[in-house]
């Protein structure tokens, strides 16, 4: 299940809005969490979440709440299950103000993967700068667990940066050589 995420998925680039949302809900999830926790809990939280719909689990309240943290295919953590609601909330007031939720992100890169270079995986950061500012953008539009290291993660994941090291078959499938910027 790892290996399929990863030679599949992770860092492939997503300008999907109903994607992008779903991996802001999972990487809220892991944090704290092995991601292979939440990889195996993925399809929980697809039926639980009506499919990852935001303007579903906009309209969701306590009760709702409460159901989820009954639902042992879920992460159980309270503060993690009401940011899901939060961030849907706020997730369609991004996208109305901007157009979609992937304008406004893919922003932050200036619409283009950023194409690191690492050799080693301890290389990788856990967070840099933009990931710094899209956090404190996040938080300031009433987004949670969104906290620099999260939202790096999430940037790996969606593809806004390929984070793959360079003996990695992947990294060069998804190259961009004009972003290649050499490790940040």
């Amino acid at each position: 299940m790892y290996v399929a995420y990863h030679d599949r998925e992770w860092g492939v680039p997503v300008h999907d809005d109903h994607k992008l949302f779903e991996m802001l809900v999972l990487e809220g999830a892991q944090a704290g969490l092995s991601w292979i926790t939440i990889l195996r809990k993925r399809e929980n939280y697809r039926k639980a979440l009506q499919g990852f719909d935001p303007g579903h689990i906009a309209g969701y309240g306590r009760q709702d709440v409460e159901r989820l943290m009954q639902d042992t295919g879920l992460v159980r953590n309270r503060l993690k299950l009401e940011s899901v609601v939060r961030n849907a909330r706020a997730f369609l007031e991004v996208q109305a103000r901007h157009g979609s939720f992937g304008a406004f992100l893919w922003d932050y890169v200036d619409g283009h993967p950023v194409q690191n270079c690492w050799r080693r995986h301890d290389e990788v950061p856990a967070r840099t700068p933009v990931s710094d500012r899209l956090a404190k953008d996040l938080k300031a539009l009433g987004f949670g667990f969104v906290g620099s290291t999260i939202c790096y993660a999430y940037m790996q994941a969606v593809g806004m940066v390929n984070d793959h090291t360079v003996d990695c078959f992947r990294h060069p499938e998804l190259n961009e050589p004009s972003r290649t910027r050499g490790g940040q």
